[in-house]
């Protein structure tokens, strides 16, 4: 008998029943509905979509922007962010907080991306990300945490 263990709050499936399928997603290929307010739309590969991540510390997004869309300013709690654009030219940044120095202020951080181009959102760091163009971005983005949550 195999009693659940809970790991990272998600139950830890029996060795002797892990599929392939445990390990797999299909579909980051097709871009997104971005008919929204901001006009982007995020899709999680996490341990929500792939059960084989748990306590592997990694998870993937990708995100679709249509021109002049927004991904608004938020934190990850539990995770670094790498990012990747694909597609279109894409405006980010990312804002220090609670310098050690009195002396010093947060510090906004910004650039432009190109295709290839590859930034990095610090874990626990407000980003944003911006289409500033009039043609659609696609981006990819890497974070540290199987589970990395989300603050807007």
């Amino acid at each position: 008998m195999y009693d659940a263990v809970f790991v990272n709050g998600k139950i830890c499936k029996n060795p002797n029943m892990v599929l392939a399928d445990d390990f797999y997603f299909s579909g980051l290929n097709k871009p997104r509905n971005t008919s929204n307010p901001l006009g982007s739309r995020v899709t999680p590969v996490n341990v929500n979509q792939i059960p084989g991540l748990n306590t592997l510390g990694i998870s993937l997004v990708r995100i679709d922007y249509a021109p002049y869309g927004l991904n608004p300013p938020h934190t990850h709690l539990r995770a670094t962010e790498i990012l990747v654009v694909v597609e279109g030219t894409l405006y980010v940044g990312f804002v220090t907080s609670n310098p050690a120095n009195p002396n010093q202020k947060n510090k906004l951080f910004t650039k432009t991306l190109h295709p290839g181009d590859v930034f990095v959102f610090p874990e626990g760091l407000i980003h944003f990300q911006f289409n500033t163009g009039k043609t659609n971005v696609v981006a990819f983005a890497g974070l540290s945490s199987q589970n990395p949550g989300v603050i807007t």
